[in-house]
């Protein structure tokens, strides 16, 4: 027998799901009846001009704008019924860095995974390996007011590894990053 393939109605097969998603600042249409479907395990990409929905649309996806209208799901959740639980499973890296700028590269990976709640052992072997994976390590001691545009780039991308996500959503990744 052979092995079936999985279909959108099969949830495992899709980690997001947006139904015709709409989205208004005032009059302002910002996203107007979106569908989107991202199958698991893919690398996807939203592309378009500026003022086009992309962040607008991402926001909804981990929770901190809600819909006007339609639907979004991820990992079979309602992100608007349980936006904790989606975020539990999330990395999300801002348009724009999110860095305690007095503390060092090493003490935001902290700062960060604390929030994430993880165990001081995991916590800190997790920060040697991001430093190495995202060559902070040279970096690791210094405030983040110090670092130049790129270094705190990979810093934000670092943070949103920190808890090992299922879903890693990046707003404007190569903002500011060297082409290596």
């Amino acid at each position: 027998m052979a092995p079936s393939l999985k279909t959108d109605a099969d949830s495992s097969a899709v980690i997001v799901a947006v139904a015709n998603v709409s989205k208004r600042y005032g009059d302002r249409m910002a996203v107007d009846g979106l569908d989107l479907s991202v199958p698991k395990g893919s690398c996807f990409g939203l592309l378009g001009p500026n003022g086009a929905g992309k962040t607008t649309t991402l926001k909804m996806i981990y929770g901190v704008a809600r819909p006007t209208g339609g639907n979004v799901k991820v990992f079979g959740i309602d992100v608007a019924e349980d936006t904790r639980a989606v975020c539990r499973r999330l990395g999300v890296a801002l348009q724009e860095n999110v860095l305690v700028d007095s503390v060092s590269t090493r003490e935001n990976l902290r700062i960060f995974g604390r929030y994430h709640l993880l165990g001081e052992a995991e916590l800190s072997a997790r920060i040697e390996e991001l430093l190495d994976f995202l060559e902070l390590r040279s970096h690791a001691d210094a405030p983040a007011r110090t670092l130049s545009g790129g270094f705190k780039r990979r810093l934000s991308v670092a943070m949103s590894l920190i808890n090992r996500p299922e879903l890693l959503i990046l707003d404007e990744p190569t903002t500011g990053l060297d082409p290596a």
